[in-house]
């Protein structure tokens, strides 16, 4: 597979500039950096549907697997040479122990030849030793931290999640709510990628305190092959 088949996204739409370095963001949800050959996704939920029927609330038990087919969509799109998971990439601690085999097996192809590293989530703070991969509280790379968490005021360039972003934007048949990336010249926050994941609107207060007052903020809205780039004030409450 050569690099125009891996890494179709060309159109400037897709590119999302943090410090001096560029990404493609993907419509699915996923941070590229070629540079690095670096995947970063944000807030997996792994097992969220197995968490909620022990609590009797039963969901079609198939988030696990649909979310790891679609990494495997990314993985085998840009062949990295790591993949960065920023965070409760699982629902709850115990979730690890609850994957099927066949899902656990899944994972382990995803993660054969190439790095993969866990950053803890408040989800997810301790993972067990036999799921592969390293695990760390946050990294740096060529001066940008990755996190789960955002920090307000934080000193150097920043991908993190957490906070599961969503855009509402008006449109010619009403409004749309999707999915996005939030960012300014200084940190973007990814979206969640998990099938069962939530989505906080980008008018809440949580993202106030976050972005430069008076700088330009956009929201990378997720479309079916393609971003839209829109300026987080135009987006709509909910």
């Amino acid at each position: 597979m050569n690099s125009m088949q891996r890494d179709p996204w060309h159109a400037a739409e897709h590119l999302l500039g943090l410090g001096r370095a560029q990404f493609i963001a993907d419509p699915m949800g996923a941070l590229y950096w070629r540079e690095e050959r670096l995947l970063a996704v944000a807030d997996l939920h792994l097992e969220k549907g197995s968490a909620y029927a022990a609590r009797r609330v039963f969901l079609p038990p198939y988030d696990t697997a649909t979310t790891l087919a679609a990494l495997g969509v990314l993985i085998a799109r840009y062949a990295p040479r790591a993949v960065l998971a920023l965070g409760d990439s699982f629902h709850d601690v115990d979730g690890a122990a609850r994957l099927s085999g066949q899902d656990r097996a899944a994972l382990f192809r995803l993660q054969r030849g190439r790095d993969w590293i866990w950053i803890a989530g408040n989800h997810d703070p301790r993972l067990p030793a036999d799921l592969g991969g390293a695990r760390v509280a946050e990294l740096e790379i060529a001066g940008i931290s990755f996190r789960h968490r955002p920090e307000a005021g934080a000193a150097s360039s920043e991908i993190a999640g957490h906070l599961h972003p969503t855009a509402r934007v008006a449109g010619a048949g009403g409004s749309v709510r999707r999915r996005c990336f939030v960012s300014d010249a200084i940190r973007c926050v990814l979206p969640a990628f998990g099938a069962y994941a939530g989505g906080l609107n980008l008018c809440d207060g949580a993202f106030a305190t976050l972005f430069r007052r008076g700088g330009p903020v956009f929201a990378h809205v997720l479309g079916r092959e393609r971003i839209y780039r829109v300026a987080q004030n135009q987006c709509l409450p909910d």
